[in-house]
C-alpha cells in the first residue's frame, strides 16, 4: 500500500488537545491522515457525508489531553464512550492486524478499554491494569529518557536498546497492577515481551524520579498487545518529530540535525502498514 493511501483515524472527543500535532505528523510522512470525532463512527450525526467507518481506515490513533475532564478516572468515559459504540467495530479491527496508537491520554484509554495489555489478544471486560497519579502527586511536564526493550509495530524501524528523548505531560502516569495480581501480570508482560519502552537516565540505567517521572511499576513507559499491533506510552512522540520543538534542540539547515526521535514512531507505523496491507 502506498503512504499517500494509507488512512490515519485520529479520534477525538471533547478535551481531546493532541490531536493537531498527531495529524501534523502523518501528514508531513505523506499518509493521509483525518481528524475524527466519535460521534461520526457511531452514526451520531445528522448528516450522511460526515459519518464515517473505522472499517474506512488502515490505523487508529487515540491522542493525548483531557477526554472529558479526566472525570471518574483518566480516559475512563472516552473508553466507555468508545466501548458502546464502537466494541465489535474495534474487536476485528485489531483482530486483522490494523494497528491502534494510544499515546498519554489515549494510552490510560487504551488501558479502560481492556485492549492493553490485553493478555489473551481481546478485549477485556474489565481493565487489567490502572494509569493512576503520579507518586510526586504533581503534573510533570519534563523530557524523558526511553530505553526501547522489544519491538511492536510502531517501533520495528527502532533498534533494540536505543535510548529516545521524548517529552512527557501527565499527571497521572503511573503504570500499576491490582496488588494481588502484580507479580503474576508483571511476569506476563516480560515472557510476552509485550514492554516496549522503559525509562532510564542519561547512562541508560534504570532509575525512579525524575527519570521515572510518575513511579510506574518496573520503569514502565510504553506497552503492546501480544499481536503487537496496539500500542500505548505516556511521553509524546508527536511532541518529538522535530528536535527543535524540544527542551535542548535547535533549528539546523541540515534534515538529519532536526530530525526528532519521535518521528520514528510514526514511520514505524506506516511502515508496518504499507507492507502488511
Amino acid at each position: 500500500m502506498k503512504l499517500e493511501n494509507v488512512r490515519v483515524c485520529i479520534l477525538r472527543i471533547e478535551g481531546t488537545n493532541c490531536e493537531e500535532e498527531s495529524y501534523k505528523a502523518f501528514d508531513r510522512l505523506l499518509a493521509n491522515p483525518e481528524l475524527v470525532h466519535l460521534k461520526q463512527l457511531s452514526g451520531d450525526v445528522r448528516e450522511a457525508a460526515e459519518r464515517r467507518r473505522l472499517s474506512d481506515y488502515q490505523c487508529l490513533m487515540i491522542p493525548g489531553g483531557f477526554s472529558s475532564g479526566d472525570y471518574i478516572r483518566a480516559g475512563a468515559i472516552f473508553a466507555a464512550r468508545i466501548k458502546s459504540a464502537l466494541k465489535d467495530d474495534l474487536s476485528s479491527f485489531v483482530a486483522d492486524g490494523f494497528p491502534v496508537l494510544g499515546i498519554c491520554n489515549g494510552f490510560q484509554i487504551l488501558v479502560e478499554l481492556g485492549l492493553l495489555p490485553a493478555f489473551n489478544n481481546t478485549i477485556t471486560r474489565y481493565p487489567q491494569a490502572v494509569l493512576t497519579v503520579n507518586d510526586s502527586a504533581k503534573f510533570e511536564c519534563r523530557p524523558t529518557l526511553l530505553k526501547h526493550e522489544n519491538t511492536c509495530a510502531f517501533t520495528s524501524k527502532i533498534p533494540k536498546e536505543r535510548i529516545l528523548t521524548m517529552p512527557c505531560a501527565h499527571a497521572e502516569g503511573k503504570f500499576l497492577f491490582a496488588k494481588e495480581k502484580e507479580e503474576e501480570y508483571l511476569k506476563r508482560l516480560i515472557e510476552n515481551e509485550q514492554i516496549v519502552f522503559r525509562y532510564v537516565d542519561q547512562n541508560g540505567d534504570y532509575c525512579g524520579y525524575p527519570w521515572n517521572p510518575n513511579g510506574s511499576i518496573y520503569n514502565i513507559a510504553g506497552i503492546c498487545n501480544l499481536s503487537g499491533n496496539v500500542f500505548g506510552m505516556m511521553p509524546h512522540p508527536e511532541r518529538a518529530f522535530y528536535k527543535y520543538t524540544g527542551y535542548a534542540g535547535t533549528k539546523s539547515e541540515s534534515e538529519s540535525d532536526f530530525i526528532g526521535d519521535g518521528r520514528i514512531v510514526f514511520e514505524s507505523v506506516l511502515d508496518y502498514i504499507s507492507r502488511k496491507f
